[in-house]
């Protein structure tokens, strides 16, 4: 943990935004400590220093790691506010604060989602980064590469997709086939499966992320559809006709 790079990057970031007064408000309503006055030449501005002070203060103090972080974290976000949310996660991260701590309220909220594990897997690391086009592109390799494996086939994409959950010859039966009913399930994930292939992993194949953007509220909803999917293949047996 390099509490001293993590103090001066967030004094750089932060010192035109706040003032004197507003920095010692959100220290004091956070901690429960008085701040040390722990002067480096290199920093020039008071509030940079101020800011300084008061994280490598945290820094001396006898307690847990995660408690120390969640505080750390808190008056970080509470000074940058929304404008500097993402620069401060960077900051944080690349200076040794635990992965889950930096993101735990995005992470909560992910994971309420109950996403397929295998889209967990994938795209966590991504989602919680705000890298929603990838995030969406790896949990479509996923599943088609989930699928090529479980069917054994060299087909791919929207081509797999169509063969392997065919209701006649595909070798994946998500159900027995016999009925109308059944046929109608099978050829729905045939063509939701194919679908996915079309309208997500080409696109995201093919497109820089720049001209073709995926919201954080698309993402969540396509990786649930994602996962939607990989439950339907969880379920599927293979069947290959002699």
């Amino acid at each position: 943990m390099n509490y001293k790079l993590i103090a001066i990057q967030v004094g750089e970031l932060i010192k035109w935004n706040s003032s004197v007064n507003e920095i010692n408000r959100i220290a004091n309503a956070i901690f429960n400590f008085d701040k040390q006055n722990i002067t480096i030449h290199s920093i020039k501005s008071q509030r940079a220093q101020l800011i300084y002070d008061w994280i490598m203060t945290l820094a001396t103090k006898s307690m847990i790691n995660d408690e120390r972080n969640k505080l750390r974290i808190q008056f970080c976000r509470e000074l940058g506010g929304d404008d500097n949310s993402d620069k401060l996660v960077d900051i944080l991260s690349n200076n040794g604060v635990p992965y889950n701590l930096v993101y735990k309220d995005e992470l909560d909220k992910f994971l309420q989602r109950e996403f397929h594990g295998e889209v967990v897997k994938h795209c966590k690391e991504l989602f919680l980064k705000g890298n929603y086009f990838h995030a969406v592109f790896e949990a479509v390799k996923a599943y088609n590469f989930a699928v090529k494996e479980k069917s054994m086939s060299e087909k791919d994409g929207f081509n797999l997709m169509m063969d392997v959950f065919s209701t006649n010859s595909g070798v994946l039966k998500i159900t027995k086939c016999v009925t109308e009913t059944d046929r109608n399930v099978q050829d729905g994930i045939k063509f939701l499966s194919s679908g996915l292939m079309q309208a997500i992993r080409n696109p995201t194949a093919h497109e820089p992320a720049l001209s073709w953007p995926i919201s954080k509220q698309d993402c969540s909803d396509i990786l649930s559809f994602i996962s939607f999917l990989f439950r339907q293949l969880d379920k599927a047996q293979y069947f290959k006709s002699v």
